[in-house]
């Protein structure tokens, strides 16, 4: 079995900053892509950051130049530091990890985390 465990969601004003952070535990053999997407109320959950296992990045325009992901692979962690946050970030957070369990391949989500960012 596979767990994700998200922390680090909560309220910030605007112009502040968070940082998440998704852990990973179980029979893991291999981990590969690993990403934050953030669904908003009424939207569609939307792609907001990934991190490849050569450690290249990828960004939603939208957070371009305030987000920032990284990896710790040892401890099997993706984080999400967040800067200069605005109100249009507010949204539940959800890692997704794709990794090879005890079987095969697979990808694994978070269970969420609120963030909320108020003007």
């Amino acid at each position: 079995q596979v767990q994700l465990v998200e922390s680090g969601g909560g309220l910030v004003q605007a112009g502040g900053s968070l940082r998440l952070s998704c852990a990973a535990s179980g029979s893991i053999f291999r981990i590969s892509v690993m990403g934050w997407y953030r669904q908003a109320p009424g939207k569609q959950r939307e792609l907001v950051a990934r991190i490849s296992s050569d450690d290249s990045t990828n960004y939603d325009d939208s957070v371009k130049g305030r987000f920032t992901i990284s990896r710790d692979n040892p401890k099997n962690t993706v984080y999400l530091q967040m800067n200069s946050l605005k109100p249009e970030d507010t949204a539940v957070y959800y890692c997704s990890i794709f990794l090879r369990g005890s079987s095969a391949w697979g990808n694994y989500w978070g269970q969420g985390t609120q963030v909320t960012v108020s003007s």
